[in-house]
This record gives structure tokens, C-alpha cells and sequence, in this order.
């Protein structure tokens, strides 16, 4: 079995008399190390300053602790790095508003590594409905199953910088976090997804829901689903886009129509002046829905979305339009658009877009996302929070 390595001076403090499987390690303050290999049997880590090396995988009954205020720096230069939870696997991430846990990267270059990945066995609906799928992370393991509870563990005041890994553009992606068919039992609180070169947060199917989350700075989409995702309890959402950016929330699901959606409130999401796109040709709109996909969403803000290839809300293709718009599966409700973005569009000509009546409404006074600041969101002395 691959041991977390500590630094030798610490060593034998910190490990003396515990077994293979002890949680408890003496309080000796901060703490360097390095974090490795496969974890099979639980690991609890001090407040300290680690070094993340390679892909680290937290095996079927196993769980990994980190303690509030660590910090954790993968390199670039040795390979792809990135902390994967496997089916059955747990992370206890648990920081504190003025004690995040902040995983980042040394260059500090977007993309530079895997995020956090946690799997489950939660259901999704995949291509053609297919309930089991390969993931798109490049480590090419089995999601989805027939649990909804699923448990991967907590993340509480977590921030991931510089990850957002793409592998194939279009097919194979890391993001800041991705979370594949994970369950209703996972805790998702506090978190921030900060300057990666893919989706800030991305859903492959599953229960999850996820409350208090940031994203600054992605490159590609600062909120996605995929495969049925139907998270029920979802609330205050921020994005923030700047530099390169394409959609503040891709909303899809496998072409699959259906009659389940998740339910998100208090949503922010803001374009800053002069923000490109990652290809020319890419709307940039700020919630785009294709392939079936559908939701309820709620007290929305949307701003910065101005020139004529983004809009507010778009449906993409036409059997998004007709089953999920005119069969009453997307509902917008208070939602309010600062400055001269359209309302609505469509990804061509071929159809027009008229949500039924109740189904988009407008309101002046939507506030969206309502988030405290603190040190989990503040990054070399600025607030993510525009």
C-alpha cells in the first residue's frame, strides 16, 4: 500500500502508536508533507502544507481528512495531478470561512491540473438513456447506478485553483470540480472554482445538490450538466467571468427527453467588459439550454451579457424548444438582466422561442446570489464576490 509521505523530521510525531486505519493524530501545528499514491484505509491529515503528486485515488472504504486551513500545491512539471474519490471513496474537506482549504497549482497557469473528482453510484440518464457511462476525466471508470443517497463525504469551505485540465476539447475534460453520479448524501457547501481552463463545476448525472458556490475566471463554462443530473436543493449560484469564457451555465441532457430537472435559486451570473470567448465563433450566453435539458431556476441576476452574440437565455436546437420550453419543463422565474442583453434567442433560424405563459417571468428587484465574504473567497487580497 502507497503511504502519504511526511516530512522525516515529523514523521514519527505524527504516526507513533497508530495503526493503519487510526483517524487521530497528535495536534503538533502545521505540517508539511506529501500526498500520493492510492488511499485504502482512512487518512487524516493536519492543518499543514502539502504537495499533491499525481492522481491520487481514495479507494472503496477509505476516506481522506483534511483539516481546515491547508493547503494543498500540485505541479505541473510532474505530470497530471488531481484528488479523485472513487465509488465508495470519501473526502472530508471541511475549512472554515476564514480557514478554507485551498488546493491550487505552483505555476499558477489554468489548467495545470485534475480538481477534485468525486465518484458515486447515484443514477443518471445517459446517452440513448443508458444508465451506466465511461467518464470523460481521461481515468475512464464506470459512473452511475441505482443509489440516490450516495455519499462521497464533505466539501466545506474548499477552493480549487488553476485546475480545469482539458484532455480532448469537446470529449475529455478535468474540471474544477466534477462530480459523476454522485448522491443526494454528498455534502457540496462553501465552495470556489478559481481561474481553470475548463467548467468551473460540472454534474454527470446524480442527486448531489450543491449550495454557496462560486466561480471566477473559467475558461469554459462556470456551471454544467450532463446525464440526467437532478440535483433538488441548489442555491445561491456566482459567476464571474473574465478574460476567456464561454457559458455562465450549459444546461444539457443527452438528447434524453424527460420529466425530471434539478431546482437551483439565487443565481448570479456576470460577464466583465472585454471577456472572450475560447473560440470566436462561440456565443457566450449566460444560461444556455440544448439537448433536452431543462430546470427550475430561480431569483436570477444576469449581467454583462451585451453584444450581439450573447444572449440571456437560449435554446439551442429545436427538440430542446419543443419538448422542454413548450412542454413546460424550464421555468425562469424573477429574473433580472442588467443593461442591453436579450431576453431569449435560438441556436438558428429554424424555430422561435415563446416560453408558456408563467414559465419566464422579469422582476427589477432580483438580487440573485447572496453570499458572505470571508477568506474562502478572497484570492491574494481581492474579493471573488464583483
Amino acid at each position: 500500500m502507497k503511504k502519504l509521505l511526511f516530512s522525516a523530521a515529523l514523521l514519527s510525531l505524527i504516526f507513533t502508536g497508530c495503526s493503519t486505519d487510526d483517524d487521530e493524530t497528535p495536534n503538533n501545528g502545521p505540517v508539511t508533507g506529501e500526498i500520493t499514491g492510492d488511499i485504502t484505509t482512512n487518512k487524516s491529515l493536519p492543518t499543514g502544507n502539502y504537495t499533491l503528486k499525481g492522481i491520487v485515488k481514495v479507494k472503496n472504504g477509505a476516506k481522506l481528512t483534511i483539516a481546515a486551513g491547508s493547503k494543498i500545491t500540485a505541479d505541473a512539471t510532474n505530470g497530471v495531478d488531481a484528488l479523485v474519490a472513487e465509488n465508495g471513496g470519501q473526502l472530508e474537506l471541511i475549512g472554515t470561512a476564514a480557514e478554507p482549504i485551498v488546493l491550487t497549482e505552483i505555476s499558477q497557469t489554468p489548467g495545470s491540473w485534475g480538481g477534485i473528482i468525486i465518484y458515486g453510484d447515484a443514477p443518471i440518464v445517459g446517452a440513448s438513456g443508458v444508465t451506466s457511462a465511461i467518464s470523460e476525466d481521461g481515468l475512464n471508470l464506470s459512473y452511475g447506478g441505482s443509489n440516490p443517497t450516495h455519499n462521497g463525504g464533505t466539501l466545506k469551505y474548499v477552493r480549487v485553483e488553476f485546475a480545469g485540465k482539458k484532455i480532448t476539447d469537446g470529449t475529455g475534460e478535468m474540471n474544477g470540480f466534477s462530480f459523476y453520479s454522485v448522491g443526494s448524501g454528498t455534502t457540496l457547501d462553501h465552495l470556489v472554482s478559481y481561474k481553470g481552463a475548463d467548467d468551473g463545476y460540472e454534474f454527470y448525472g446524480g442527486t448531489v445538490s450543491a449550495t454557496n458556490l462560486i466561480s471566477y475566471g473559467n475558461y469554459d463554462d462556470s456551471f454544467d450538466w450532463q446525464d440526467g443530473w437532478k440535483g433538488q436543493n441548489n442555491s445561491n449560484w456566482y459567476a464571474y467571468q473574465t478574460v476567456t469564457g464561454n457559458f455562465g451555465m450549459e444546461i444539457e441532457a443527452k438528447s434524453v427527453n424527460n420529466d425530471f430537472w434539478p431546482v437551483v435559486s439565487n443565481i448570479t451570473l456576470k460577464r466583465a467588459a472585454g471577456t472572450l470567448t475560447e473560440n470566436a465563433s462561440v456565443e457566450y450566453d449566460a444560461i444556455q439550454f440544448k439537448k433536452e435539458g431543462n430546470g427550475d431556476f430561480s431569483n436570477i441576476l444576469i449581467e454583462g451579457y451585451n453584444d450581439a452574440n450573447g444572449v440571456a437565455i437560449r435554446i439551442q436546437d429545436a427538440n430542446t424548444n419543443t419538448n422542454q420550453v413548450n412542454g413546460n419543463k424550464i421555468k425562469l422565474t424573477d429574473v433580472k438582466i442588467v443593461g442591453s442583453t436579450t431576453q431569449t434567442g435560438s441556436g438558428s433560424s429554424s424555430f422561435t422561442v415563446a416560453f408558456p405563459s408563467g414559465q419566464l417571468t422579469t422582476s427589477t428587484t432580483s438580487a440573485g446570489a447572496s453570499l458572505t465574504t470571508g477568506a474562502w473567497s478572497t484570492v491574494n487580497g481581492a474579493s471573488l464576490i464583483q
